[in-house]
């Protein structure tokens, strides 16, 4: 199984063909063929040195949950209501 990690895309080299990304302190060049060139500050999804994705901020947030769900579980500190925010059923009192 491949995990597909979000990276902003900080620069074009080769045409766009390839482009350096970056998250946190982590930073790697990516082909981007699959996807064609990004403007610098797009977020990508990359899986095995390629950009397999443009994400929108609204997606990002909902992986980025997902991500710290994920470390949570693995530290053995996970609490389902403190992620998936998306998916909590609504309030008392609220439309659904």
């Amino acid at each position: 199984m491949c995990l597909s990690v979000p990276m902003q895309v900080l620069a074009l080299e080769a045409g766009g063909d390839i482009a350096l990304v970056g998250r946190g302190e982590r930073r790697e060049r990516v082909n981007m063929m699959l996807l064609g060139p990004q403007p610098v500050g797009t977020w990508v999804l990359v899986s095995l040195g390629f950009a397999k994705e443009a994400v929108a901020e609204g997606e990002l947030a909902l992986i980025e949950e997902a991500l710290a769900a994920l470390a949570a579980s693995l530290d053995g500190d996970y609490r389902a209501q403190d992620y998936f925010s998306d998916l909590a059923p609504p309030a008392a009192g609220e439309a659904a």
